[in-house]
């Protein structure tokens, strides 16, 4: 019998979650049953969508149960196996990440071919993140020689990755991000020009003044008056990636409406919302990228690491309080 403490949702957040939203468990775990593995957490993800989850509505994922264990991107060790295709000592890619340990059918989990890299680096720039930066960039946005492009969030997850494909495929790339230090690790991944939103508030006049001639591509992340500064500094035929709000996520009443939308319509400018759950078909085409660039020495990543399965909700928390510089990380063993 092997134990396991996980993280459950307690209650239903409103407004921004709090720690008592949240609870501790422990549970024990039998061998695992026919055709299925045992797999030790050594790292799990924490995402800005999961807070949609938290929320008892209908969307593209559904919510998190209270009172059950949450759900989440996590890489492990198989440390039991009763299926052929797994041994013990294999890693794993899984969605049981907020636990420190797990029983699943064999089918359930991904074999872990790290290429060299640290096995975390599949739940952040060769993983979902990566993923999400590559699609909305150069399948969403159809990035094109000589567009400038500015990105809100810059310095996150996400965003760190969409300043380097943009400068690895030529472009001039305008960042957003809160902070001095943060500042300084976008000039040092090549970012051309960095607004930082807490230093210059009118985030219109900031692009404004980085951007004379205008910007050709949005990549948003944090929505608000970021969506404002860019429609206003949009030159015509500009597109935008809408990949997330965060800033709205935690809304209780009404949401901010954008203030100039009227301009998308004499721009000509096209937004699309996606979710990179429907651009799987380009799986194998980002890995060779990624893959190629990381190899280069192309591409660099931050991550901002907090220990053991205790400690996941401050690091979620940390999310939307602007603590992290790059991927946000639990190290759980």
């Amino acid at each position: 019998m092997t134990t396991s403490r996980e993280i459950r949702l307690k209650s239903r957040p409103v407004g921004t979650p709090v720690a008592d939203n949240f609870e501790l468990a422990t549970v024990e775990l039998p061998a695992p049953g026919a055709g299925e593995v045992q797999v030790r957490n050594h790292w799990m993800t924490v995402d800005p969508y999961m807070r949609g989850r938290m929320n008892d509505v209908k969307s593209y994922s559904p919510p998190f149960a209270l009172g059950e264990a949450m759900q989440g991107g996590a890489v492990g060790e198989v440390i039991a196996s009763n299926d052929p295709s797994l041994a013990v000592g294999d890693l794993v890619q899984s969605m049981y990440g907020w636990r420190e340990a797990f029983n699943a059918p064999a089918g359930a989990v991904q074999k872990l071919d790290t290429f060299g890299l640290p096995p975390q680096a599949f739940l952040g720039v060769a993983g979902m993140p990566g993923m999400t930066a590559w699609v909305g960039l150069l399948k969403i946005a159809a990035l094109k020689d000589g567009d400038v492009v500015f990105v809100s969030g810059a310095a996150g997850a996400v965003g760190q990755i969409v300043v380097q494909i943009a400068k690895i495929k030529g472009n001039t790339v305008i960042g957003s991000c809160g902070g001095a230090d943060k500042v300084a690790y976008l000039k040092s991944i090549g970012c051309d020009e960095v607004i930082d939103y807490k230093a210059e508030p009118d985030l219109t006049a900031a692009l404004n003044r980085v951007a004379p001639k205008g910007i050709d591509v949005y990549f948003e992340n944090v929505g608000g008056e970021h969506m404002d500064a860019a429609i206003a500094a949009a030159r015509p035929f500009a597109r935008f990636a809408l990949c997330g709000m965060i800033s709205q996520y935690n809304a209780t009443g009404e949401m901010y409406g954008v203030k100039n939308l009227i301009q998308a319509v004499g721009k000509s400018l096209r937004l699309e919302g996606f979710i990179v759950s429907n651009s799987f078909q380009h799986l194998p085409e980002f890995l060779k990228d990624m893959s190629g660039w990381i190899q280069g020495g192309q591409i660099q990543w931050k991550e901002t690491i907090d220990e053991g399965i205790e400690n996941a909700p401050g690091a979620f928390l940390k999310l939307f309080k602007g603590e992290n510089t790059g991927k946000m990380l639990v190290k759980l063993s």
